[in-house]
């Protein structure tokens, strides 16, 4: 098992992003993960701030896509990333936030097979490859490009995790991935993804798939304070979540559905009064050092073998970091 955290510079910035990546290092934390939305603090400075204020940790973006960068970008700021960070690097790509791409004016269609080219020329990229034109590429067929001005990672290469939900693309994500992170703190979506994942993993001959649960952790000495600091990431899960996960957690779609509206209006006081113990259960890790301690061995159990602390994180974020290192990892 390793362990992963995640950071949002969004609502911290860069230098805090840096001293709490220093922090999860000394707490034996393995991977920082650091998300990519173009409203925020671009992921790639950070990274590179962060390879520069570090030894051990490593690190990557989680997650990028192939829609807002294209793949001769993505490897070449992996290539700069692993420079930086002596062999650190790591590469989290999905098929794009499909609420954010239309605010951009892009449309996200064909997300799987748009992944899929993209992943292939970015590894050809990093290994040093010419690419030249095949014809047979609906959105990446490179005519000539060639990575010559960077320092190239050589045999070991980048890994190269993959964002997935779908079926489709926990498919892919076993085909093509040396790992993938999936958005979810419950062994029941583990259950349902990884003989996904297994079964695609098998028939394309891999091995050593690393499953990656990007959870929603809240962890406080109060198990009070630490549901309460959940309350508005699970409603937001909840609120995003199609009808038959919802049905997997028993959940109420009724309420969910209040959840939403109160949600679309910023009343966030009657989004606390509405989530409740089903909606933090279902989409988060919340409570005490004991009680994240069984969760985690839960997700272990189902099959996970990288758990990745996301956001919150809980009420104070240096206290929660201490907490996971002391009692979780």
């Amino acid at each position: 098992m390793s362990y992963g955290i995640e950071f949002v510079p969004g609502n911290i910035n860069v230098k805090q992003v840096v001293k709490y990546c220093k922090l999860a290092e000394s707490k034996d934390i393995d991977f920082a993960w650091i998300t990519n939305h173009y409203n925020n603090r671009h992921c790639y400075p950070t990274l590179a701030a962060i390879a520069q204020g570090t030894d051990t940790i490593k690190m990557g973006p989680g997650i990028m896509n192939v829609f807002t960068d294209t793949p001769a970008a993505i490897a070449s700021f992996m290539c700069t990333l692993n420079e930086i960070s002596d062999g650190r690097a790591i590469l989290g790509i999905g098929p794009g936030d499909l609420s954010t791409l239309p605010k951009l004016a892009i449309a996200p269609s064909k997300p799987v097979g748009r992944l899929k080219e993209g992943v292939e020329q970015i590894r050809k990229l990093v290994a040093g490859e010419e690419i030249k034109k095949t014809g047979s590429m609906e959105f990446f067929d490179y005519d000539g490009a060639k990575l010559t001005g960077v320092e190239l990672p050589g045999k070991k290469g980048i890994p190269v995790y993959i964002g997935a939900q779908g079926p489709k693309m926990l498919e892919l994500a076993g085909t093509i991935g040396d790992g993938s992170l999936i958005n979810a703190s419950n062994p029941k979506d583990f259950q349902a993804a990884i003989p996904i994942i297994k079964a695609a993993e098998e028939k394309a001959g891999r091995k050593g798939h690393d499953v990656g649960a990007y959870t929603a952790m809240s962890i406080d000495r109060s198990e009070k304070k630490a549901r309460n600091a959940a309350k508005i990431v699970a409603a937001f899960i909840a609120a995003g979540s199609p009808p038959p996960l919802l049905a997997r957690h028993g959940l109420d779609a009724g309420n969910v559905a209040k959840i939403k509206d109160a949600l679309a209006r910023f009343d966030f006081k009657t989004v606390g009064g509405l989530v409740g113990d089903a909606e933090i259960d279902a989409f988060t890790i919340a409570g005490t050092p004991e009680i994240v301690k069984q969760k985690c061995d839960d997700l272990t159990a189902a099959g996970v073998t990288q758990i990745i602390f996301g956001s919150p994180l809980g009420p104070d974020m240096v206290t929660s970091i201490r907490l996971l290192g002391k009692y979780i990892v």
